[in-house]
């Protein structure tokens, strides 16, 4: 079964968090996390990704049982693209709220294996024996760089610029999603997170945390807020973490963080 935790954190920096985090299980026994990461200015980053975590999950709770595997990936891509129509409406409706926007990664799985859809920069690991994987890939302009050659790892993880987005959820009309299908085994961990976690902890220590299975997920998610608060806390830092355990559980709804 799946066990979830999820945690967000203010950091030492920014006055309002517009992470927005919620994980758990549907009304029918999926399991879904979604992390939605805000900007646009006068708290509409807040607004931002609140509108569309509660917009994705309103649709995907209301999932049905036993639906196919395209039926799945579907619903993930179909509640992320109208997220995206319902915050691109609301920034235009009002002047203030003309750039706001967000990212988004969500896993929604049935049982064990799934999808993750994403736009933006927070990210999805796999996490095994402690080791991370990264399983998206950042819609950013250095990672465009880098993919061309134009720079090389060094620079990208610490280019001045590397939170410049090239696509994010209600900026324009419309948007494409990446969808990626995953499986967990047994002791093996989805790993969610907004880039105020990814940018100021390594892969490497991703990985070693949250793959310490001696200790909760409670745990192992306030560790790693630690480790992002004390290596400057320069952003809003967010995590949702889901586990396959051997044991039958239930997946453990947190309530809403946002």
């Amino acid at each position: 079964m799946i066990r979830t935790v999820h945690a967000s954190d203010i950091g030492r920096v920014r006055s309002v968090n517009e992470d927005s985090v919620w994980v758990g299980a549907t009304r029918h026994g999926y399991t879904l996390g979604i992390i939605a990461d805000g900007m646009g200015g006068h708290q509409a980053g807040d607004i931002a990704s609140k509108l569309a975590l509660n917009d994705m999950k309103g649709k995907l709770d209301s999932l049905q049982p036993d639906i196919s595997d395209d039926g799945l990936r579907e619903a993930l891509s179909t509640a992320i693209l109208e997220a995206n129509d319902t915050v691109f409406k609301e920034a235009s409706s009002d002047e203030k709220y003309h750039n706001m926007g967000t990212t988004v990664v969500a896993a929604l799985l049935k049982g064990s294996a799934g999808y993750i859809g994403h736009i933006g920069d927070s990210r999805a690991y796999k996490v095994k024996e402690g080791i991370a994987t990264q399983l998206t890939e950042d819609h950013t302009l250095v990672n465009e760089l880098f993919k061309n050659g134009q720079i090389s790892q060094e620079e990208l993880e610490h280019h001045p610029r590397r939170n410049v987005l090239t696509r994010a959820l209600g900026t324009d009309a419309e948007t494409k999603v990446d969808l990626t299908a995953v499986v967990l085994d047994p002791g093996e961990v989805l790993l969610l997170c907004s880039d105020g976690l990814s940018n100021f902890v390594s892969t490497e220590h991703l990985g070693k945390v949250a793959g310490i299975l001696e200790i909760t997920l409670e745990e192992r998610a306030d560790r790693l807020l630690q480790l992002a608060l004390l290596a400057g806390g320069g952003d809003n830092i967010s995590v949702a973490m889901l586990e396959h355990h051997e044991e039958a559980s239930v997946p453990e709804a947190k309530g809403w963080d946002l």
